[in-house]
């Protein structure tokens, strides 16, 4: 895939203290992106830069190959951002609120009437085209917002925290939405406190700490490269004769906890030592129940990473 955004060496300061640094990356055509760090990590004013909100210090900021700079108005017109506040009219109807933006863009007449009805329906809003914003709830204006961003068919959206303070409905309403643009080709930027929306829907992951981009990646190259490890967990009928002490004699074993009638075992996962282990425990008379391979989660890539919590 090419990349449709490139930001090179990034800087961006408040007074004395730098809040982006040398930051790089690129936006590849078609990809969802998910930008994930904690708070203060610098991904807002990032993204707030990049969608010309805010000013930089250095760097360079690429459109297809073009310096955004020389080509903004090309870059804006061919931008949808849903931001992390509302933007919307309250006492504007959903239809009159999507027709406003989208004019913004150009767009008029019956090419306007059929984006502004073909977002509404996109989101699930179509029926109540006619209501006022000011009457939906969290989950519908989320969705309304959305439906403002996309009326124009811009290439690359930018999403920053869309699925806040919403209902589970809206939300997965709203992340089945985001996969079907994709697949239409359209290129997203992604920003959210909730692992398991990065978990569904990225491509690939950018991670940023203090200023600086930490690490990138698909969410299986991450797991890959962040952990060396992997657990089996065996769930025993008994285990009168179970030996703790003989699983260690077993290469690239690390640990082993016993809770109750479960067996956790802690190994290198580029070793190939789970017949050992199963011989092991048929040989102490031990019945396996239930046998099951557990591994590294983003979140638990992403504590390792940054060494907080993402809801901090």
């Amino acid at each position: 895939m090419n990349p449709i955004v490139e930001v090179n060496s990034l800087e961006k300061s408040f007074g004395d203290k730098k809040v982006v640094k040398e930051v790089s990356f690129d936006v590849k055509e078609g990809e969802i992106l998910c930008l994930l760090g904690p708070n203060g990590a610098g991904k807002s004013t990032t993204i707030n830069i990049l969608c010309g909100i805010l000013g930089y210090d250095a760097g360079e900021m690429k459109y297809k190959g073009k310096n955004i700079n020389s080509c903004l108005t090309d870059f804006k017109k061919h931008l949808g951002v849903v931001p992390q506040d509302l933007a919307i009219y309250e006492d504007l109807s959903a239809a009159q609120n999507v027709r406003f933006f989208a004019s913004l863009y150009g767009l008029k007449g019956k090419e306007l009437e059929k984006s502004v009805s073909k977002a509404l329906d996109f989101v699930g809003l179509l029926e109540k085209r006619v209501d006022k914003a000011k009457t939906f709830s969290g989950g519908m204006k989320r969705r309304l917002n959305i439906a403002c961003a996309i009326a124009h068919e811009p290439e690359l959206l930018i999403m920053d925290e869309p699925t806040v303070g919403i209902d589970p409905q809206s939300r997965n309403h709203i992340l089945s939405s985001i996969k079907k643009l994709s697949q239409h080709g359209m290129t997203i930027l992604y920003t959210t406190h909730y692992m398991e929306e990065v978990e569904e829907i990225s491509t690939r992951i950018l991670i940023m700490d203090n200023g600086t981009v930490i690490a990138e990646g698909t969410k299986e190259s991450l797991k890959e490269d962040i952990f060396d490890e992997r657990q089996f967990i065996l769930e025993l009928e008994e285990d009168n004769n179970l030996n703790i002490d003989d699983f260690y004699k077993i290469e690239g074993i690390k640990k082993i906890e016993k809770k109750e009638q479960q067996l956790i075992i802690t190994t290198l996962k580029n070793i190939e030592n789970l017949d050992k282990i199963i011989a092991l425990v048929i040989a102490s008379k031990s019945k396996i129940l239930n046998l099951f391979c557990r591994t590294a989660s983003l979140e638990n890539v992403f504590l390792r990473l940054t060494g907080k919590s993402l809801r901090d």
